[in-house]
């Protein structure tokens, strides 16, 4: 039965003649997981032992419940005194203490490190007669060499400072001591606006002597030590932070952000008689989970599978960033290359054989799961991408690839969505709401690019937060609008921090 292992919870019913067999479809919506229409062609046999295969990755409704109650409960330990040290989502607190109203008017330097690209931006901010403001904006994208990423922190900040001073010639400001403000994607216990302590690295990034420092002084000592231009870092902020200061200029109602990309992480704006860390009771402050880390203290056991475990042990940072690895781009392609070599050698794919590149670690691309997804039916896109895999595959192989993209794509919308849920659902208790009306900012390749993550993502969300309103809108960061409003807005910010 196709819908085996699915809660029996089914609300969209389709009949349909196929061949002269009445076929009868139940979707659980949002839950269903494999695409109908695709694991038709498949034929009997070989079609139940992919179903078994790819039934793991199916989520129940009660399971998804139970993910978000854990990450709640969590989330609570992370911002008591007595207990953060042993959560495994810590809920950093950010001393960004309300959304803002506006920008501030001038020129500002963006910085935004969150993975393999640096970008520096220039930013000019100036008044609107209609929205109060207008940006223009130039910007450089760097590549971060693997030396740096993985050598000293010193080195890794000299080629920052690098970047800048190159980024400044090129624009010939070099003589302008500019205000800067630096969106940094990485786990950090802030004790400032303009201070953050740096607790471990992800991503991939493994430069020594980085962690337990902070960050904005490491920037400011590699700027020190070049000698030939000065700037002002007065904000440092967290790129989930950023995605939720950009969309609340679309939106007042945005306290949420979101990033699922290259890593997965939110931030929200939390009551500040909970956050335990930071003295005061007034107003909120927002808060980022760090979310990614989620499973540290084992609970999503029951829920990683083997191919998890394999990503896990052969990551550069085993036993951490669990949740993370669920969900991420950094980490789809090669779940879904694993679950391929599975199905090889059962023999339900590749006549059994799987090509050289196919069994090399890393080589089945996020971008391939998105692409695959994306096929229009005929498979041609399938086929091309298996092709420069090295495989011959047939058209049966095609449409088995197409469900174990599928397969692990579909359970990360689930699993991030569990997550989001729980931060909503915490936001309206928390305010004693009947009913909570939010918006979420969102960010990132996966969200942007996947073809389906978002409606399922979307789906998922709303399904576990029945008493909630929400409104999904996506960062502009990547047209380079939202990069400089979150850069003029930390810089707003800090300068009103430093006067109060």
């Amino acid at each position: 039965m196709i819908g085996k292992g699915i809660e029996q919870e089914y609300v969209v019913v389709e009949v349909w003649m196929r061949g002269g067999v009445l076929v009868v479809v139940n979707y659980y919506n949002p839950c269903q997981i494999l695409d109908m229409e695709v694991l038709e062609r498949v034929e009997g046999q070989e079609r139940s032992k992919v179903e078994q295969i790819l039934s793991e990755f199916r989520l129940k409704k009660e399971q998804l419940k139970e993910v978000m109650k854990r990450m709640m409960r969590e989330m609570d330990r992370g911002l008591r005194v007595e207990t953060h040290q042993e959560s495994s989502v810590k809920m950093l607190p950010t001393y960004v203490y309300s959304t803002p109203e506006g920008s501030e008017v001038g020129d500002f330097l963006a910085l935004d490190l969150g993975g393999t690209n640096f970008r520096v931006m220039l930013v000019k901010v100036g008044e609107d007669e209609e929205r109060g403001w207008k940006v223009e904006t130039k910007h450089q994208m760097y590549s971060i060499p693997e030396d740096a990423m993985t050598g000293t922190a010193e080195m890794l900040f000299d080629y920052i400072a690098e970047c800048i001073s190159d980024f400044l010639d090129r624009h010939h400001i070099k003589h302008r001591k500019l205000p800067l403000g630096f969106t940094f994607s990485f786990p950090v216990r802030h004790e400032d606006i303009d201070k953050g302590i740096l607790l471990n690295w992800t991503k991939g990034f493994k430069a020594s002597g980085a962690e337990g420092n902070n960050v904005v002084g490491l920037l400011r000592d590699a700027i020190k030590r070049r000698g030939d231009f000065e700037m002002d870092v007065v904000a440092m902020v967290n790129d989930t932070v950023a995605t939720m200061i950009s969309c609340y200029y679309e939106d007042r109602s945005c306290e949420v952000g979101m990033i699922v990309g290259t890593g997965c992480n939110a931030c929200y704006m939390e009551e500040m008689r909970t956050v335990e860390l930071v003295e005061g009771e007034e107003g909120r402050m927002c808060v980022n989970t760090e979310w990614g880390a989620f499973g540290a203290n084992g609970e999503l056991e029951e829920f990683r599978l083997e191919y998890d475990r394999v990503v896990d042990e052969t990551s550069l940072n085993p036993g951490q960033q669990l949740y993370e690895k669920l969900i991420s781009g950094k980490y789809m392609g090669e779940l879904v290359r694993l679950v391929l070599l599975k199905l090889v050698n059962e023999e339900l794919l590749f006549n059994g054989e799987a090509s050289d590149l196919l069994n090399t670690r890393g080589s089945f691309e996020t971008r391939y799961v998105s692409q695959i997804e994306s096929d229009s039916g005929d498979r041609k896109q399938i086929y091309n991408i298996l092709s420069t895999l090295g495989m011959l595959p047939s058209e049966m192989d095609c449409d088995i690839v197409r469900l174990a993209c599928e397969s692990v794509s579909t359970r990360a919308a689930h699993m991030c969505g569990a997550g989001l849920a729980a931060v909503i659902n915490r936001m309206r208790e928390r305010r004693s709401q009947e009913v909570l009306k939010i918006t979420v900012g969102v960010d990132g390749s996966v969200y942007k690019l996947h073809p389906c993550f978002q409606d399922r993502f979307h789906k998922v969300v709303r399904e576990l937060t029945p008493h909630c309103d929400i409104t999904f809108i996506q960062s502009e960061e990547g047209s380079g609008r939202g990069a400089a409003l979150i850069s003029a807005v930390a810089c707003k910010m800090a300068a009103c921090m430093l006067t109060q």
